[in-house]
């Protein structure tokens, strides 16, 4: 800019940079600092509202909020798709009137009273609503700086997110065609699974069902056929598939500590990327021994919702990688002090990142991979042509590689019509996890 242009744009305040009696950063905030005073009104939010959509057969919560001004608005994601309908009431009946009238601009200080709103803290189902408020806050944020909200973190660390797809199989080879198959998509990690979760396959016909315990859904595991299985996937998949793929691997906290702590040691001979989530949140004091007894990186976090989970295993360098659900923690502000606190000791992020994580989600999830310098990896779907219509703008991927679109706020829009085309799951077939069990009736966790 001219210096003629810049002395008219300052106005009054030109004559003292003219003068030398300030600097003209001075002057700009001074006339900005006027500006404001002279009427410049806040913005309000005048309406909170929680979505529902399941696109993909996964219970989706987008929370919109609207402004005093015309056609400005944000989006969140709320998704808890095991308690959908919770969350939208959470939002509908309790955010919603909570937040009306309260300025848009403070994000931080608006989440700290929504906050303690319930008195209680923490907890899914209000975690959940507060992110839905929070990240459609940075989205307006966003859209008012005319930005992506990257660039309110203070701009990129990498041109784009490093992503790992999911390979499984019921035998060995499917597993490994499945590697083989992400690899030639450019995908460089690679989480393999034998199976579902803990190999249920591998186990035997379950005997608490004879004897009437129970229901018929319910569905057997045992470790040991799990522990075997899991050492020569690895094996396996080492040797067709070569050392230059990473690979991972979810427990989902199905085994026993000691078992867990046995089976690391055991992987260790096959470099693993990370093993997730190896213990339950119940069994965190067992992350010590853990990383006492073996190298293999460990991520944690899935099933977090309160600080007393996170930040113990984080300052005290127990786990590699922090694996938390950003809607889960609360929120967007939450998660980015999250992974400031991890960058100080060493620790990197690798967010949730499954099919029930809505677009909106997702792009919040990698708008913080590109702006922290401790991005780990991240997990990311594949978005399909329903879930592309309803969501105009979602992420794309390329060998491997995450993309968030570059429009202000997070890039993504909600189509409410198009979601109205794909309702959740009726009342009377809730999404909710079946009951695993042992061989004699005990339960599994998760």
């Amino acid at each position: 800019m001219k210096r003629r242009d810049w002395i008219k744009n300052l106005g009054l305040g030109a004559a003292a940079v003219a003068l030398g009696v300030i600097s003209r950063n001075d002057a700009i905030a001074a006339e900005a600092t006027a500006k404001a005073a002279r009427g410049s009104a806040p913005l309000k939010i005048t309406k909170v509202r929680a979505y529902l959509t399941r696109p993909a057969g996964v219970n989706l919560v987008v929370v919109k909020v609207e402004t005093n001004e015309p056609g400005l608005y944000g989006l969140g994601c709320a998704t808890y798709t095991q308690r959908a309908t919770l969350v939208v009431n959470a939002v509908n009946d309790y955010l919603d009137p909570f937040s009306r009238g309260r300025d848009a601009d403070n994000i931080a200080d608006l989440w700290q009273n929504a906050y303690t709103s319930s008195y209680w803290r923490n907890g899914p189902v209000l975690n959940n609503a507060l992110c839905g408020l929070d990240q459609a806050l940075w989205d307006i944020k966003g859209k008012r700086a005319g930005m992506p909200v990257y660039q309110l973190l203070g701009g990129k660390c990498r041109f784009a997110v490093d992503c790992y797809s999911h390979a499984s199989g019921r035998d060995l080879k499917e597993v490994e065609d499945s590697v083989k198959s992400k690899m030639e998509q450019g995908y460089r990690h690679v989480r393999i699974q034998m199976g579902g979760y803990g190999s249920e396959h591998l186990s035997q016909a379950p005997d608490f069902a004879g004897a009437g315990f129970g229901l018929p859904v319910d569905r057997l595991m045992d470790s040991l056929p799990y522990l075997k299985a899991t050492i020569k996937m690895f094996e396996h998949v080492r040797n067709t598939c070569g050392d230059e793929v990473e690979l991972l691997h979810d427990v989902h906290e199905r085994i026993e500590p000691r078992d867990a702590i046995r089976l690391l040691k055991d992987l260790e001979r096959f470099r693993p990327y990370f093993i997730e989530d190896p213990l339950s949140p119940e069994a965190n004091d067992y992350f010590r021994q853990m990383r006492a007894a073996t190298t293999v990186p460990i991520a944690m976090g899935e099933l977090f919702n309160s600080p007393h989970e996170w930040v113990p295993l984080i300052k005290d360098r127990l786990i590699d990688f922090i694996r938390v659900h950003i809607t889960q923690t609360g929120g967007f502000g939450v998660t980015r002090k999250i992974a400031t606190l991890a960058e100080f000791f060493n620790v990197r992020s690798a967010w949730h990142g499954p099919g029930d994580v809505s677009p909106v989600g997702h792009a919040a999830n990698l708008h913080l991979d590109l702006a922290i310098p401790n991005f780990g990896i991240q997990e990311m779907i594949d978005f399909n042509d329903a879930t592309q219509e309803i969501f105009p703008g979602c992420p794309t991927m390329k060998k491997g590689y995450a993309y968030v679109n570059e429009a202000p706020g997070w890039g993504v829009d909600f189509n409410e019509e198009a979601a109205k085309k794909f309702p959740i799951e009726k009342a009377d077939t809730p999404s909710y996890w079946n009951p695993v069990r042992r061989r004699d009736g005990t339960a599994v966790r998760p």
